[in-house]
């Protein structure tokens, strides 16, 4: 599945989600175009016309535009009558009937991915209680394209071709982004996409011995960031967990691998196929 379609793929599962937490009857949204400087409304829920479908919006233009432009939510009473924005969409606007309009970038890695459009069919304020439940689920979309564009890296450095010296500066951020994604991991609620993430990062590492040894997730967790060269207390950030715990993760983990050092249970780890 391409990077547009993942993305058109969670707008969609947002836009329900989106009617869902705000009570907002209609709801629409779409990517940034690849390139282009403009979004595309591609996704509708609850609209009664076809007028939005396929609108190009461009940044700084209207309420979504406006939203890109800045990369922070925005909201209008009445679409028609306001002087906060411009009127290029007033038409197709008007003809889905709808008045109070909200809009909530998808921000991934400092750039405006795409934008979740919430809407009333009367002119009525957005109170922040609306406004505070859409921005929860722009970010969850945010963190959703985060995770699978995280995946797909790791799928693409674990590829047969792949030329990158293991010795390399290159292969170093590799791991780094295997522990990284490895942290994530548990703080997705989706089980599946939770298993998609976690399924990813295993192909980076060697098939798993014979009678080799098994660590816990954590355990691997905190040998990923010690492969990175993280500090304990480094780590004990990156995981949100006390710099004890993970040193009972780091004693236990070396326990099992029999090694005496940091330095030798990452290069065990790596020999039973646990790291990358």
């Amino acid at each position: 599945m391409t990077a547009d379609a993942v993305g058109t793929v969670e707008i969609c599962g947002a836009l329900a989600r989106l009617r869902r937490v705000t009570g907002l009857p209609v709801a629409f949204g779409g990517l940034v175009e690849s390139g282009r400087p403009q979004i595309r409304i591609s996704e509708l829920s609850g609209t009664t016309t076809a007028a939005l479908r396929s609108l190009a919006v461009t940044s700084g233009s209207g309420l979504g535009g406006k939203a890109v432009a800045l990369a922070r939510p925005c909201a209008v009473t009445d679409y028609s009558s306001s002087r906060r924005i411009s009127h290029e969409y007033d038409v197709p606007v008007a003809a889905e009937g709808i008045r109070a309009v909200l809009a909530v970038p998808v921000v991934v890695r400092r750039r405006v991915r795409g934008v979740l459009y919430g809407a009333l069919r009367s002119a009525r304020p957005l109170g922040d209680r609306t406004l505070d439940a859409a921005v929860a689920v722009a970010r969850d979309v945010e963190q959703a394209l985060v995770v699978r564009d995280g995946a797909r890296e790791l799928l693409a450095a674990a590829r047969p071709e792949r030329t990158v010296p293991e010795g390399g500066a290159a292969w170093e951020q590799v791991r780094e982004a295997h522990a990284a994604l490895r942290a994530l991991a548990p703080r997705i609620a989706d089980p599946r996409l939770r298993a998609e993430l976690l399924s990813a990062c295993g192909l980076l590492t060697a098939p798993p011995r014979a009678g080799s040894v098994t660590l816990a997730p954590r355990e691997v967790d905190v040998l990923s960031w010690v492969a990175a060269g993280a500090t304990n207390a480094a780590v004990a950030e990156r995981l949100g967990i006390g710099p004890e715990t993970v040193k009972g993760y780091l004693r236990s983990a070396m326990r099992k691998l029999g090694a005496h050092t940091r330095g030798e249970a990452v290069t065990a780890a790596r020999r039973a196929g646990l790291l990358p």
